[in-house]
C-alpha cells in the first residue's frame, strides 16, 4: 500500500506574509508566446515569505546561516499536534510526553503562539525543529525572545506550514530549505509522509 504524501506548504505567490515584509513578486523574463526560446521566470522575495525555515543567524549575529544547518534538522520523523491559543510550559511538557519516542521534530497546527516558557521547555529537550502555521513561532508583535531561546539552543524553525487537513500523530517530514549561502532563512517545500 502506498503511503500518502501530504503537502504542508503554502503556494508562494498567494502566501501569507509577515507584517511589514514585501510579498513575493513573479516577473516573466522570457515567453515562448512572445517568440522567445523558452519561458523564464524571475523572482523577487524575502527569504521568510510563505513556508520557510529560520536559521540561528536570523536572530543571532554569530549564529549559523541556513546553508550550514545540518539537513537532518529538516528531514526525519516528526509529531503533529493541534493547539489553539498560547502554548504554555505545561502544554509543551504534555506534547513532549505524548510523543516521547518521536520528539526530535514537532509541528503544531492551529492558531497558536509558542510562549517563552514553552520555548524553554522545547529548548531543554533538545529538539531539532519546531514548526507552526503562523509566519512566526513567537508572538507576532514581539517574536524576538522566543526566537532567541529556540535558535540559541539550535532548534530550527519551520514557519508558515499548513496543517488544517492533517490529523495528530507521527509522520515523516521533509522540509529541506533552498541552499542559500550566508542567509538567515530560506523557503522550502515541506511535506509529510504517513508512517
Amino acid at each position: 500500500m502506498e503511503k500518502r504524501i501530504i503537502d504542508i506548504s503554502q503556494e508562494l505567490f498567494s502566501c501569507a506574509v509577515f507584517p511589514g515584509d514585501e510579498p513575493p513578486v513573479k516577473k516573466t523574463a522570457l515567453s515562448i508566446k512572445n517568440g522567445d526560446v523558452c519561458n523564464l521566470t524571475e523572482l523577487s522575495m524575502c527569504a521568510h515569505n510563505g513556508t520557510h525555515v529560520d536559521a540561528p543567524y536570523h536572530f543571532l549575529d554569530d549564529g549559523i546561516t541556513i546553508d550550514r544547518v545540518p539537513l537532518d534538522r529538516f528531514v526525519g520523523k516528526c509529531y503533529v499536534f493541534r493547539h489553539d491559543g498560547d502554548v504554555t510550559a505545561d502544554d509543551a511538557k504534555t506534547m513532549l510526553e505524548k510523543c516521547e519516542n518521536t520528539c526530535e521534530r514537532l509541528l503544531i497546527g492551529g492558531k497558536c503562539t509558542v510562549t517563552a516558557e514553552a520555548a524553554k521547555v522545547f529548548a531543554e529537550k533538545g529538539l531539532k525543529l519546531i514548526g507552526n502555521e503562523s509566519q512566526t513561532v513567537g508572538p507576532e508583535d514581539a517574536p524576538r525572545e522566543v526566537h532567541l531561546i529556540l535558535l540559541g539552543a539550535g532548534v530550527v524553525l519551520l514557519e508558515g506550514i499548513r496543517l488544517e487537513n492533517v490529523t495528530e500523530g507521527e509522520y515523516f517530514l521533509s522540509a529541506a530549505p533552498i541552499n542559500l549561502g550566508g542567509c538567515d532563512g530560506a523557503p522550502c517545500r515541506a511535506y509529510l509522509i504517513e508512517i
